[in-house]
């Protein structure tokens, strides 16, 4: 089974460079962020012609999240039991829950899309969401994984945070800044911490997966490596390899991000239908 994570930065200005690189790379499930659109804006008719079916959560033009996969998709979770809210408080003092993340099962592989907080600023409010964001979602992972530790479990997504100095083109112009800081790294740490591991990073050492729009930061390679697929002892026994689609910030009209894709050991239903090989 072929498992992507992507930001792909607005779904309906990219859904032909997705939908063309889905097929093109025989990928089984990938989990999106910042789809940017409600469930009704989805342009659900070109991945449903080509042969994928979707799980979507998005509320407006900022955030969301979603899957495509060629195969069933179970127990759809949008957002998780703690996750904090951010923004203006409604008439119930509530504050909005952002739809940030989603949860499903497929062939047994419990898998998440993740589009962590940015944070904006060191000492911003957001800054502070995101941090409680990632403890309360490292607490949900903790009692998930004792509940459940034989199920390969896999949180996929736009992390926001470069966990090492190499993670950016030059840590030097980072001093200050959100996505470097110790507490963010600490945050991404935890996650190690109550056993879960980069599943890509042994397979790819090297690698940006960020590239901002301005100032020719791609043809410069001056990136981020931002995107993670963090897995359970479980999920990381099955991995037998893994990339960074690099290729895919080019051309026209990419997203910032970059595909990251983990091939997984596992017998899935479409198997009976490919050509056998000898």
């Amino acid at each position: 089974m072929r498992i992507a994570t992507w930001n792909v930065n607005s779904i309906r200005a990219r859904v032909d460079r997705v939908v063309d690189w889905l097929v093109r790379d025989d990928i089984d499930v990938l989990a999106m962020q910042e789809i940017k659109c409600r469930p009704d804006q989805f342009p659900v008719e070109a991945f449903e012609n080509a042969g994928y079916e979707l799980e979507i959560h998005g509320a407006n033009q900022w955030n969301g999240v979603a899957f495509a996969s060629r195969l069933p998709m179970e127990d759809p979770q949008q957002g998780f039991g703690s996750i904090p809210g951010f923004g203006k408080a409604g008439d119930d003092g509530a504050l909005p829950i952002e739809a940030r993340a989603l949860a499903v099962t497929v062939e047994g592989l419990r898998l998440w899309s993740l589009y962590v907080p940015n944070g904006r600023a060191l000492g911003d409010p957001h800054y502070e969401y995101k941090l409680d964001w990632l403890a309360r979602l490292a607490d949900v992972t903790r009692d998930w994984l004792a509940a459940n530790p034989e199920t390969p479990l896999a949180l996929m997504g736009d992390w926001n945070i470069a966990p090492f100095d190499t993670d950016v083109w030059d840590i030097r112009l980072f001093d200050g800044s959100t996505h470097v800081s110790q507490p963010e790294r600490d945050a991404f740490t935890e996650f190690e911490t109550i056993g879960l591991a980069d599943v890509v990073r042994e397979r790819v050492p090297v690698g940006y997966t960020y590239w901002d729009y301005k100032q020719l930061r791609f043809p410069r390679n001056e990136g981020m490596r931002i995107d993670f697929i963090l897995g359970s002892q479980a999920f990381a026994d099955i991995v037998t390899s893994a990339s960074i689609e690099r290729n895919e910030r080019k051309g026209t009209a990419p997203s910032d991000h970059v595909p990251v894709v983990v091939d997984v050991e596992m017998p899935t239903s479409l198997d009976d239908d490919r050509p056998m090989i000898f």
